[in-house]
């Protein structure tokens, strides 16, 4: 978990190199949500290589991150600097 939030160009840059070479996990919720609109992982980690990020929001001591692309919105929060979670994830 990052103790401070990031600015959306430093949370894009730790979101791809994450994406890249760290561990990205899928909540049980945001899996439904992608069933629901019928997006698949491979579809999330475009958002997130290609989408940019609002400022961050906290949320229960998390700092959490919407990733937009044209269609698409993502939500994250990162465990570390080397692992993100994915919260959920819609079309839009």
């Amino acid at each position: 978990m990052l103790e401070q939030s990031l600015s959306p160009t430093g949370a894009r840059a730790l979101i791809r190199r994450i994406v890249d070479q760290g561990e990205v996990d899928f909540w049980h919720h945001a899996k439904e949500e992608m069933d629901n609109d019928r997006l698949s992982q491979a579809d999330c980690l475009n958002v997130l290589r290609g989408g940019w990020p609002d400022p961050a929001e906290s949320h229960h001591g998390h700092w959490r991150y919407q990733i937009h692309t044209r269609t698409m919105c993502a939500v994250v929060q990162f465990e570390s600097s080397t692992h993100l979670s994915v919260v959920t994830m819609w079309r839009k």
